[in-house]
C-alpha cells in the first residue's frame, strides 16, 4: 500500500494534469450539441467540392431566416389591434355634465338658456362618443385598420375614426360657435374638460394573443424535395437557391433521430476530437515551455482561459447565433501574452478556435476570421502597461474582422447587399469588450499569483522599499544591479526578449548580498578584505549563499516566481573560481581533498532568453571592474572571453536562445561598455 501511495505522491503533478485534461474535455463536451454533425461544409459562392448529391429522403425546403424575419415584420406591421368600447362612460358623462351646468351657471342664465345648454351638452357628448373617445398611449397610423369591441362584438374600423382627447379643445370651439353659445365659451370648455374621459382603450391581452396566433401560423417551408432528386453536382457553385436547399437538408439531417442512432456515439466522437486538440496543446507546451508545463498553477490558468472563451462562445451561440462575433475571443491571446511567451498565446488561441469551429455555422469563415485576428493580436500587442498600445491593438483587430468579413461577403453574394450592419456592429462590440482585458489581467494576477508587464513596471521602480534597502545596505551592489539592468534591457530589446522582465530581474538578482554586504568587493570601501581571514571554503560558502539568501528575501517580499527565477539562475551552476583555485593551491601544501561541489553554485542553469541575458550581462559587468586602461579592443576581447566561457560550460543549453542571438547580445554588451567607459573610435588625423 505504501508503495502505491509513494508512486502516487511522486506522480501527483502528472495526475493533476490528467485530471485537468479530463475535466476540461468533459466541460466542453457537456455544452456541445448532441445531434450528429452534417458531413458537408456549405459556403455560399464556393464550388461544391464533393460528389454529386441527391436527396437521401423527402424533406421540406426551409425558408431563409431573412424571409422569415421579413414575413414576421410584415405581420407585425399590418396587424390590427383590438380596442375595447366602454358603454357606461358616455351615460355617466351626460349625467355629470347636466349637474355641472346647473352649478356652473346662475339661475337667471339657466332660466333663459338652460334648455339650450343642456341640449348642446347632450348632442356634443353623443357626437364625441359615437365612435369612441381615446387617449392613445401608443402611436398608431391614422389609416390603420383596428377592431373595436362593442357589446361583445368586434367590428372593423379605422383608427382615425376614434376621437382623440387631444383634439377636444378645437372640437369644442367649433361646436360652441355653431350652437351660438360663444358668450358661454369659457364656462362650457371648463365643464367639458373636467367631465369628458376616454371610453376606448387598447385590449393588449387580446391583441397579443391574436398577433401570436398569426405568427404561429407562419409556414416555415416552401416546397418539398423528394427522395432521389438531384440537389447539386460536383463543381457547381452554391448560389442562394442551392444554399437554401442544402441548409434545409442539413437542418433535417441534424433533427432526424434516425441519423443519430446513438447520442453516446456522437459524444464519443466529439470527445476524441476535443481530447486530441487539448492533448496537442499539452505536448506543445511541454516541448516549447517546459517550465510552464511543470507549473500546475500556470497550466490551470491556461486551461481556465481556454475553457472560458469556448464556454462563453457556446452560450452566446445558443442565445443567438447572430451575436457570436461579439464574443471577444482575442482576449485569450492578449491575456496569455501578458504572462507567457507569444507563441504560447497564439497556439492556445488556435486550439480554442479549432474547437469552437466544430459547432459554429460557416466554420471556415469563422475560423479564418478568428485566426487572422489572433495573429494580428500576437504580432501587434506588446507592452501592456502602455495604455495606448491596447487601444491601437484593439483597433487593428476590429479592422481585420471587418475587412475579412467584407471580403467573404463579396465572394459569397457577388455584391455589397449582403453586408450585415448587425454583424459589423458585433465587431465593434467585440472591440469594446476586449478593452476589459486590463482589469481582467489584474484580477488574474491576484488570483493566480502571476506577473504581467503592469506588475513589472511597478517592480522596476528603484524607489521601492526593497530597492531602497539594497541601496542603503549594499550601495555598491545596488549600483552594479543598475548597470546590469541597463545592459540586459538593451540586449533584450535587440533580440526581441521581454526587456521589462529582464530589467526587473536584473535589479533584484543580487538582493541576497544584503546579508553580508562587506564580503563582496563592490561594497568594500577600504583596503581591508574580510576574506583574507577566512579559509577558501568558508569564503566560497558566503559568496554562494547570496543566491539562497536572495531567494528567501524575494519570497518574504512577495516577489513573483518569474523574478525569483533570475536570482536562482544568474550564476547557474558555475564555480566560484577565485576561491576554488585558492583552495587547490592550499591543498597542494596541506594534502587535503577538495570537493568541487563546495565551490559550485546550486543552479539551475538559465532556462529562458531573459535569464541567459542576465547571466551574460552580470558576468561581463562584474568582471569589467578589473579592466585596466580599457580600450575598445580590450573590451571586445573581454566580452568574447566571458560569454564564450559560459557557453563552453554549457550554461545556455537549457535556454531557448540561439547562437545568433548570443552574438547580438555580445555586440550590445560591447557597445554599452564602450559608452560606459566613454571610449571613442580614433580616426586618422
Amino acid at each position: 500500500m505504501d508503495k502505491y501511495l509513494n508512486k502516487i505522491y511522486k506522480n501527483q503533478a502528472l495526475i493533476y494534469k490528467v485530471f485537468l485534461f479530463l475535466l476540461t474535455t468533459a466541460l466542453i463536451i457537456y455544452l456541445f450539441p448532441k445531434q450528429g454533425k452534417f458531413k458537408f461544409e456549405i459556403s455560399k459562392g464556393k464550388p461544391w467540392q464533393y460528389e454529386n448529391l441527391v436527396a437521401p429522403f423527402d424533406f421540406a425546403i426551409q425558408k431563409s431566416d431573412q424571409e422569415i424575419r421579413q414575413l414576421k415584420n410584415k405581420i407585425i406591421d399590418e396587424h390590427s389591434p383590438f380596442f375595447q368600447f366602454n358603454q357606461d362612460i358616455p351615460e355617466r358623462v351626460k349625467s355629470e355634465l347636466e349637474d355641472r351646468l346647473e352649478t356652473s351657471f346662475n339661475d337667471s342664465i339657466m332660466r333663459v338658456d338652460g334648455l339650450k345648454l343642456i341640449k348642446f351638452a347632450r348632442n356634443t357628448v353623443n357626437h364625441l362618443y359615437d365612435q369612441g373617445v381615446i387617449n392613445p398611449r401608443k402611436s398608431f397610423k391614422e389609416n390603420q385598420i383596428i377592431f373595436l369591441i362593442r357589446e361583445n362584438e368586434a367590428k372593423e374600423t379605422v383608427f382615425r375614426n376614434l376621437f382623440k382627447i387631444e383634439n377636444l379643445d378645437g372640437f369644442l370651439s367649433e361646436e360652441i360657435e355653431k350652437a351660438g353659445l360663444n358668450e358661454y365659451r369659457s364656462e362650457l370648455r371648463k365643464v367639458f374638460f373636467e367631465v369628458i374621459e376616454p371610453n376606448v382603450s387598447l385590449n393588449e391581452e387580446l391583441t397579443e394573443k391574436d398577433l401570436e396566433a398569426k405568427l404561429n401560423d407562419i409556414s416555415y417551408t416552401k416546397g418539398i424535395i423528394t427522395q432521389g432528386s438531384p440537389i447539386i453536382n460536383k463543381g457547381e457553385v452554391i448560389d442562394s437557391n442551392k444554399l437554401l436547399i442544402l441548409e434545409s437538408l442539413k437542418k433535417e439531417y441534424q433533427s432526424d433521430s434516425s441519423n443519430v442512432a446513438n447520442q453516446y456515439i456522437v459524444v464519443t466522437g466529439y470527445s476524441l476530437l476535443v481530447g486530441l486538440a487539448l492533448f496537442m496543446l499539452l505536448l506543445y507546451i511541454q516541448k516549447n515551455d517546459p517550465n510552464l508545463f511543470e507549473n500546475n498553477k500556470e497550466i490551470t490558468f491556461v486551461f481556465f482561459n481556454l475553457s472560458l472563451v469556448i464556454v462563453l462562445t457556446i452560450l452566446v451561440q445558443r442565445m443567438n447565433v447572430e451575436y457570436i462575433y461579439a464574443v471577444p475571443v482575442c482576449i485569450l491571446p492578449i491575456t496569455l501574452n501578458a504572462f507567457f511567451e507569444r507563441k504560447i498565446g497564439l497556439f492556445v488561441h488556435v486550439i480554442a478556435v479549432l474547437i469552437i469551429g466544430f459547432i459554429v455555422p460557416n466554420s471556415f469563415e469563422y475560423m479564418f476570421l478568428q485566426i487572422m485576428a489572433g495573429v494580428v493580436t500576437v504580432v501587434s500587442f506588446s507592452e501592456l502597461y502602455k495604455r495606448a498600445n491596447l487601444f491601437i491593438s484593439v483597433g487593428q483587430i476590429a479592422l481585420v474582422y471587418i475587412f475579412a468579413y467584407f471580403a467573404f461577403t463579396v465572394i459569397q453574394e457577388g455584391n455589397f447587399n449582403g453586408i450585415s450592419v448587425l454583424t459589423i456592429s458585433m465587431f465593434f462590440i467585440n472591440g469594446v469588450l476586449t478593452l476589459f482585458v486590463q482589469p481582467l489581467i489584474y484580477a488574474y494576477e491576484k488570483t493566480f499569483g502571476l506577473v504581467s508587464d503592469m506588475s513589472l513596471l511597478e517592480l522596476s521602480n528603484t524607489n521601492s522599499k526593497l530597492m531602497k534597502e539594497l541601496s542603503n545596505k549594499a550601495p555598491g551592489t545596488f549600483h552594479h544591479s543598475l548597470n546590469v539592468a541597463n545592459l540586459a534591457e538593451a540586449a533584450a530589446n535587440e533580440i526581441g526578449a521581454n526587456a521589462m522582465l529582464v530589467r526587473v530581474g536584473a535589479l533584484h538578482h543580487d538582493i541576497g548580498k544584503m546579508t553580508n554586504p562587506a564580503y563582496f568587493t563592490e561594497n568594500q570601501i577600504t583596503s581591508v578584505n574580510p576574506h583574507d581571514d577566512l579559509p577558501p571554503d568558508e569564503s566560497a560558502r558566503i559568496i554562494i549563499n547570496h543566491v539562497i539568501h536572495g531567494i528567501e528575501m524575494a519570497k518574504n517580499h512577495n516577489l513573483p516566481d518569474r523574478i525569483i527565477d533570475f536570482i536562482r539562475t544568474h550564476h547557474g551552476d558555475t564555480l566560484v573560481a577565485y576561491f576554488y583555485i585558492k583552495a587547490l593551491g592550499r591543498a597542494k601544501e596541506t594534502g587535503e581533498e577538495i570537493d568541487i561541489k563546495d565551490y559550485q553554485y546550486p543552479g539551475p542553469r538559465p532556462f529562458s532568453k531573459e535569464t541567459a541575458i542576465l547571466m551574460m550581462a552580470d558576468s561581463v559587468e562584474a568582471a569589467s571592474k578589473s579592466l585596466r586602461e580599457p580600450t575598445t579592443e580590450k573590451i571586445d576581447e573581454f566580452v568574447e572571453k566571458i560569454v564564450d566561457q559560459k557557453m563552453e560550460e554549457g550554461q545556455f543549453l537549457n535556454a531557448n536562445i540561439t547562437f545568433k542571438e548570443i552574438q547580438i547580445v555580445k555586440k550590445v554588451l560591447k557597445r554599452k561598455l564602450n559608452n560606459i567607459y566613454h571610449l571613442r573610435i580614433e580616426y586618422p588625423g
